[in-house]
């Protein structure tokens, strides 16, 4: 038989299409040719592919190859494809049975020497393998993290040959099954934090309802260490939550690591980081940090020393929690579904209102600083709060506040109760749904239509505000938004009183 079928994925955005590798060999002066779209890392495969079968003790065809990777009109980038090719040929040339290639999908990088190296992506690829009743033949680098997906069939492999005696029937590959535990670093505790009592409850709130949260304050205060224990109050990530966010990690230049499952992602890109790091991009459109970051926490410490430019694509991303990469040649989707934590200082010198009164800089200059970043930017967090330097009596005190375990307790009740009522965190309610869970007492309704003239809410802040009051109530396990709530509310909203 001079023509092989076998099948592998592609990767686009967060999508794995079905790619139909094609190998057929002709009479004719030898000759290997790749065709199908292929980018410089697949069209480099002729020589990885030669050198592996070569040094596994396989006879390389001398004829004319030619492997059409199909459809024709989709980029083929990475090495994944080198493991179908090989097989393909040494089917076409008759080396290995071609009954059973169908049965399975193949991806892997070969090395010269036939061993099977990892390729990222692997998560992403096993939702279309599974769905299609196929079994997926990965490097045994990548088996455990295919094994991820329910009802998946995936086969390890650590070189060229053991696959090829898995298609002979000679020696079988073993199943993965179960994914190996692997110790995790602790997060760091709430406890640790001294002090600060109004910036945690805030934490909490945002927490339980899955809110954005901005931390204004002087250099030292704790507005780092309060974002960084965030993830430990969040409530655990279900399994669907799990998979997607590792899907993403896996499509990332880094991959992702086995160490991080069923963990909440903490991203904390630097402020020189540049707009397509943030919201993803490239030539082969790959997922940034606001995806990275999918069911997580995005830190951006220093706000106002990022590029406003970059600041602003995260303006439609906070809203739809989704985003679109748009290039020339094509175009992928990611889903972006973050808890944007962010800190700044009040002023440039970052002294502004401590008690040491130690701040020079002038109003000109503080206006110019917290002009970097934008209104309506500043207008999408819901949550927005001072945090004053600790003070001398609570900073010489032993730390001996809420553990976070404590505070996870409140959170996943609170958090259970809004699954309960309406499948969702209170801060992705839409606006219909916010007229009918969100709705105050008499009181509560007041006080609100009288922030809004004194403070000049946006119909966006007066939303922010109704859906933070509602996760206030679900915390204090109330089926009504009372004024107490809506009030507590209003205090989160510190750039709305300046």
């Amino acid at each position: 038989m001079s023509l092989a079928v076998l099948y592998s994925r592609s990767l686009a955005g967060m999508d794995a299409p079905l790619v139909t590798v094609e190998a057929h060999l002709a009479n004719g002066l030898p000759s290997f040719t790749i065709v199908g779209l292929p980018e410089a890392e697949v069209k480099e495969s002729k020589d990885r592919v030669r050198a592996a079968l070569q040094n596994a003790r396989f006879e390389f065809p001398a004829r004319r190859i030619t492997i059409n990777l199909a459809p024709a009109d989709l980029p083929k980038e990475s090495g994944r494809f080198d493991l179908p090719i090989a097989l393909g040929i040494l089917a076409a040339s008759g080396q290995l049975p071609s009954e059973r290639l169908t049965e399975y999908e193949f991806a892997g990088e070969l090395a010269l020497t036939g061993e099977l190296r990892p390729i990222r992506g692997t998560l992403a690829m096993m939702y279309g393998a599974s769905r299609d009743g196929r079994a997926f033949v990965v490097p045994q680098v990548n088996g455990p993290e295919a094994a991820l997906v329910e009802g998946a069939r995936v086969y390890a492999a650590r070189n060229l040959l053991e696959v090829c005696a898995h298609l002979a029937g000679r020696e079988q590959l073993a199943l993965c099954r179960e994914v190996p535990e692997i110790q995790s670093e602790p997060i760091p505790d709430l406890a640790d934090v001294k002090g600060q009592a109004h910036a945690k409850r805030a934490l909490e709130v945002a927490a339980a309802g899955e809110h954005s949260l901005i931390m204004v304050g002087p250099p030292g205060s704790g507005k780092t260490m309060l974002a960084t224990r965030l993830a430990g109050i969040l409530p655990p990530m279900t399994q669907d939550e799990a998979l997607r966010a590792a899907a993403i990690q896996s499509l990332g230049s880094a991959g992702f690591d086995l160490r991080n499952w069923r963990r909440r992602p903490f991203r904390a890109p630097h402020h020189t980081a540049s707009g397509v790091a943030l919201v993803g991009g490239g030539g082969n459109p790959r997922p940034g940090e606001i995806s990275l970051a999918m069911h997580g926490v995005l830190f951006l410490d220093e706000l106002p020393e990022f590029n406003r430019n970059v600041l602003e694509v995260l303006r439609q991303p906070l809203e739809s929690g989704r985003i679109t990469v748009s290039r020339a040649a094509r175009q992928a989707d990611f889903p972006a579904e973050f808890q944007l934590i962010a800190a700044m200082n009040p002023c440039p010198c970052g002294y502004l209102g401590h008690y040491t009164a130690k701040c020079r800089c002038t109003p000109d200059q503080v206006a110019r600083y917290r002009g970097r970043v934008s209104g309506p930017l500043i207008d999408r967090i819901d949550l927005q709060i001072e945090v004053p330097a600790v003070a001398e009596q609570d900073l010489v005190r032993v730390a001996g506040g809420e553990s976070s375990e404590i505070v996870r307790g409140r959170v996943e009740a609170a958090a259970g109760r809004q699954r309960a009522r309406q499948g969702k965190p209170n801060a992705k309610l839409s606006t219909r749904e916010i007229d009918e869970i969100c709705v105050p007492d008499p009181p509560g309704a007041a006080l609100l239509k009288q922030a809004i003239s004194r403070l000049g809410l946006t119909a966006r802040a007066y939303h922010r505000v109704l859906k933070v009051a509602r996760t206030i109530a679900d915390l204090a396990n109330e089926q009504l938004i009372a004024s107490a709530h809506v009030a507590e509310a209003i205090q989160f909203r510190r750039f709305d009183r300046h």
